[in-house]
């Protein structure tokens, strides 16, 4: 007897989906966060290396839509690149959060006993060293690079994905129809792959956005402090950085890394918000 299948959408899923304020803005945001980045693959105002010493600091005006910075860089161009740092450093980083936060926490709530209490003390232990610390014992040993905050921030989200799935895959586990799995000769690996996990996998997929979310930050939060994305690769957390000694000369410049972040931020997280509701059956009912 096989386990029942994931839910499917409910009837008028995408009916809901549209009619969610959060959910919509949320995306809209997200979209537009993912076409910047896209779009300065191919094309941003000026290049975003050049540096032109004869036009620095100059205010928004026709020729520099958001004007330029210290050393005469469009600020547009700067901040369309610096969009693919802040995704690579959140897809990476979530992803080896997720796959080794995920399958430590399945592999605690099959075996149970002391190898849950072991892989429960190790997230302990792990979050005893949050992402800025990891990121500053990495660069002490291996130097600043985009690399080491990568791995520091992916370090930091394994307990967490371990924690969010071992409690997930325990409700699942305690359900009738992995009882009807163990009596037709499954073994726990087996109904994990099969059972367990289509059955969390939304609650996997909400986790991912929020912590994208989170990674964005802690990556603009190391590179503002010289340990994430170096020169002359852009960053928004790097821009608000030189920003800082140029307060009465040009605020401008700090404004414009600081509502891209704040808008990224945002929208990931009220797109989390968003899907929790919907992928939620409880929630679901209640709209």
């Amino acid at each position: 007897m096989s386990a029942l299948p994931a839910p499917a959408p409910a009837p008028g899923f995408w009916r809901r989906a549209l009619r969610h304020r959060s959910l919509m803005i949320g995306a809209a945001l997200t979209a537009l966060l993912l076409a910047a980045a896209a779009l300065s693959l191919v094309w941003t105002p000026w290049p975003p290396y050049d540096m032109a010493m004869d036009a620095v600091l100059q205010p928004p005006g026709a020729q520099h839509l958001l004007g330029t910075d210290a050393y005469g860089r469009d600020v547009a161009s700067l901040l369309l690149v610096g969009a693919r740092s802040s995704i690579l450093v959140g897809v990476i980083a979530v992803g080896i959060g997720l796959a080794l936060g995920a399958a430590l926490g399945l592999l605690a709530a099959a075996r149970g006993g002391w190898v849950e209490e072991a892989v429960m003390r190790l997230a302990d232990f792990t979050f005893a060293f949050p992402a800025l610390l990891l990121a500053i014992m990495l660069t002490a040993v291996f130097g600043p690079g985009i690399v080491n905050a990568i791995i520091a921030i992916g370090i930091f989200y394994v307990p967490t994905f371990a924690r969010v799935t071992r409690a997930s895959a325990r409700a699942v586990w305690a359900r009738e129809f992995i009882l009807a799995a163990r009596a037709c000769g499954k073994g726990p690996w087996r109904i994990t792959v099969e059972h367990v996990l289509p059955n969390i996998a939304s609650v996997l997929i909400v986790q991912a956005t929020i912590q994208f979310a989170l990674a964005i930050l802690a990556e603009a939060a190391l590179s503002y402090l010289g340990l994430g994305t170096q020169p002359p690769q852009p960053s928004w957390g790097r821009m608000l950085a030189e920003a800082q000694t140029l307060m009465f000369q040009a605020p401008l410049l700090a404004v414009w890394p600081g509502v891209a972040i704040a808008l990224a931020v945002l929208g990931l997280n009220l797109l989390g918000d968003g899907l929790r509701d919907l992928l939620d059956p409880r929630l679901a009912r209640g709209r």
